[in-house]
C-alpha cells in the first residue's frame, strides 16, 4: 500500500478508516518492508502521524493496528526522529502501561485480551525504537523507563507470557546500551534481586536448603518454550547488571549464592529441544562467569542422589553438564570459537582455581592419568586432545583460555603441563607467563596428587618433550657417510647458518629469567658479571 494513502487516512480518517487502511498495510509488510531512500521524509511523517494519532485513539483494535504499523516502520532507524522524542517514548510507554510518573506498574490480571495485545505491541515498538535510536535511549534513561519496567515486573507476579517477555527484553536493551541505567537500577531499585525472583518463579524453584533447589522429579516435564524464553531474557538482563559484581557489598554474597543455586537448578533441567538447552546453558555460563568465584561452591555442595556424578562426596552433576557443554561447543562446526568458548573456559578455570574439589573432578575427566604416549597430545578425540589443539588456535583469546584452563588443572606446574601437552604446544603460554625455564608460579595447590602410573613411568624416558609422545626411532642419515663426507656436511651447515645470521634472517636466542632473549645480550651480560666478580 502507498504510504501517501496511509498518511492521508491518518490525518483525515475516522478510527474505523484508520484501522482498515493500517491492517492492509500491516498485512502487506508484516514480513518484509522495503526502505526506499526517496521516501525517507514520507516515512518520518507517517511515524509522526502515528504517534499523534495514538494520543487520541480509544479503540484497542485501532491502537493495536497503529502500533503494528509503527513497529514495522521503526525497523528503519532513519525514520525514527518523531518517535525517538520524549513525547514519542512517553506515548508508547503509556500504551504499554508503564507509568513513568509513579512507582506502581501494570496489573496484568485486569487486562482484556485486546488490551494485552496493545501492551505487547507497544513494548515491541519500544524495543525497536530503543535498539535503533541513541536519542530514544537517552529519553528512556531520562524518564526512568527501566525503573518503570522493574515496577511492572514486581507487580505482575502471575504474568502473561508476551507482556513479561518483552518487558524483560526491553530491560535487557536498556541495561546493555546505557551503563548509567545499570547504575540507577543498582542504587534505586534492587533489580538483581527482582530478576532473581523472576527466575525463581519462572523455573518453579522449590528450596530444600539455604542454596539448594529441589531436584526435578524423575520423568518431570521439560521447561516449556514460553518459560524458557522468559528465563533467557532475565538471564541476559542479569548479566548486564552483574558485569561489575564483586560480592563485597553487604548482602550481595548471600544474594549471589542464591543466584548460583538457581543457575545450578537450570543446568540440570531439561528443555523442549537440544538447541534450547544449549541456549539456556550458554546464558547460565555467561552469568556464572560474572559472579565471584567464591560463590561457585554452591554448584557442588548439594547431596548426591542416585545416578548423579559425584566426587569425594560432592555432587558434580552441574560440573559434568558444563564439561559436556564445553565439548559440544568445541565440536560445533562453523562456530565463533572466541564467543562460544571463552566464557565457559573462563568459568571452569576460575572454578578450578578457587575450589579444590571442582578442579580434582574436572582433572579426572579432562586429564586422567597417562598410561601411554604413542600419539601426539593434540591427536585424538578426547577432551584433552581437543583442548591441546586449541592451545595453538589462531585466536589469541581462545588459545590463552584453553592453555590457562589446562595449566590450572595441572596446578600451575610447568612439568605437569608439559607432560600432558608437550613443549611445542605449551611454549607460547609459558613464554607469556615467564615460565619457559620451568618451575611454577605462586600457587596455593596442595602436593597430594599428580602421581604417575607405572606404565607412564616406564615410557617417560622415551618421550620426546617437544612433541609429548614416544617417537619411532629415526634412521641415522650419517650412518653410511665417510668421515670426509661428515666433515663436508658440517662445514656447509656452518656456512649456511653464518650467512643467515649476518643477513638478519635468524637471531640466536637463549633463555634468561624464564623468557627468550637474544643470545648476544645474554652473553654480554654474563661477560659483564664475570668481569665484575673478577674485579672483586
Amino acid at each position: 500500500m502507498d504510504l501517501n494513502t496511509v498518511l492521508s487516512r491518518l490525518e483525515t480518517g475516522s478510527e474505523e478508516d484508520i484501522e482498515k487502511v493500517l491492517r492492509q498495510f500491516n498485512q502487506e509488510n508484516s514480513h518484509t518492508f522495503t526502505f526506499d531512500q526517496n521516501e525517507e521524509n514520507l516515512r518520518s511523517k507517517v511515524c509522526q502521524s502515528l504517534v499523534t494519532a495514538l494520543e487520541t485513539l480509544v479503540q484497542p483494535c485501532c491502537q493495536r493496528a497503529s502500533l503494528e504499523a509503527l513497529r514495522i516502520l521503526s525497523r528503519d532507524r532513519r525514520a525514527l526522529g518523531p518517535v525517538a522524542t520524549r513525547e514519542g517514548v512517553l506515548v508508547l510507554a503509556g500504551l504499554a502501561q508503564l507509568h513513568t510518573d509513579r512507582a506502581d506498574g501494570l496489573q496484568d490480571d485486569t487486562l482484556t485480551s485486546e488490551q494485552e495485545r496493545v501492551v505487547v505491541e507497544a513494548l515491541k515498538c519500544l524495543c525497536n525504537v530503543v535498539y535503533n535510536s541513541p536519542a530514544a535511549q537517552q529519553v528512556g534513561a531520562d524518564v526512568k523507563l527501566a525503573q518503570s519496567l522493574c515496577a511492572h515486573l514486581h507487580a505482575a507476579r502471575a504474568g502473561r507470557h508476551e507482556v513479561g517477555l518483552f518487558s524483560l527484553r526491553l530491560l535487557f536493551l536498556l541495561t546493555a546500551l546505557r551503563p548509567d541505567v545499570r547504575g540507577g537500577l543498582q542504587t534505586e531499585v534492587n533489580a538483581v534481586r527482582l530478576l532473581t525472583e523472576v527466575l525463581e518463579r519462572t523455573l518453579h524453584v522449590s528450596w530444600v536448603g539455604p542454596y539448594e533447589a529441589a531436584a526435578p522429579e524423575p520423568g518431570a516435564s521439560p521447561i516449556s518454550v514460553e518459560d524458557n524464553e522468559r528465563v533467557m531474557e532475565a538471564l541476559k538482563a542479569l548479566f548486564n547488571l552483574t558485569l561489575t559484581a564483586t560480592g563485597e557489598e553487604e548482602g550481595q554474597q548471600q544474594q549471589f549464592r542464591q543466584m548460583v543455586g538457581i543457575l545450578r537448578h537450570l543446568l540440570v533441567l531439561r528443555t523442549e529441544t537440544e538447541e534450547t538447552s544449549e541456549e539456556a546453558h550458554s546464558h547460565a555460563v555467561n552469568l556464572l562467569s560474572n559472579l565471584p568465584a567464591a560463590c561457585l561452591d554452591v554448584l557442588v555442595e548439594v547431596p548426591v542422589q542416585g545416578g548423579q556424578a559425584q566426587y569425594q562426596g560432592n555432587n558434580m552433576e552441574a560440573i559434568q553438564v558444563l564439561l559436556e557443554f564445553l565439548e559440544k561447543r568445541i565440536d560445533k562446526q562453523g562456530s565463533n570459537y572466541k564467543e562460544a568458548l571463552t566464557p565457559v573456559l573462563s568459568l571452569l578455570t576460575e572454578g578450578s582455581r578457587s575450589h579444590r574439589h571442582i578442579r580434582r573432578y574436572i582433572k579426572t575427566q579432562v586429564l586422567p592419568p597417562l598410561t601411554e604416549a604413542k600419539v601426539r597430545p593434540e591427536i585424538g578425540n578426547t577432551v584433552r586432545n581437543k583442548l591441546v589443539r586449541l592451545m595453538t588456535h589462531v585466536d589469541m583469546g581462545v588459545k590463552q583460555g584453553a592453555a590457562e584452563f589446562l595449566f590450572v588443572l595441572c596446578k600451575e606446574s610447568v612439568d605437569n603441563l608439559l607432560k600432558y601437552t608437550g613443549y611445542g604446544n605449551a611454549a607460547g603460554h609459558l613464554v607469556a607467563k615467564g615460565l619457559l625455564a620451568g618451575g611454577r608460579g605462586e600457587t596455593k595447590y596442595s602436593e597430594d596428587e599428580d602421581s604417575d602410573t607405572e606404565q607412564y613411568k616406564n615410557i617417560k624416558p622415551l618421550i620426546n618433550p617437544i612433541t609429548g609422545h614416544v617417537e619411532e626411532p629415526m634412521p641415522n642419515p650419517m650412518a653410511d657417510m665417510t668421515e670426509e663426507q661428515k666433515e663436508y656436511e658440517a662445514q656447509k651447515m656452518v656456512i649456511m647458518l653464518d650467512e643467515l645470521i649476518r643477513k638478519g634472517v635468524i637471531q640466536p636466542m637463549g633463555v634468561r629469567k624464564g623468557t627468550l632473549a637474544p643470545l648476544e645480550g645474554i652473553l654480554r651480560q654474563h661477560t659483564h658479571e664475570s668481569s665484575g666478580s673478577d674485579t672483586d
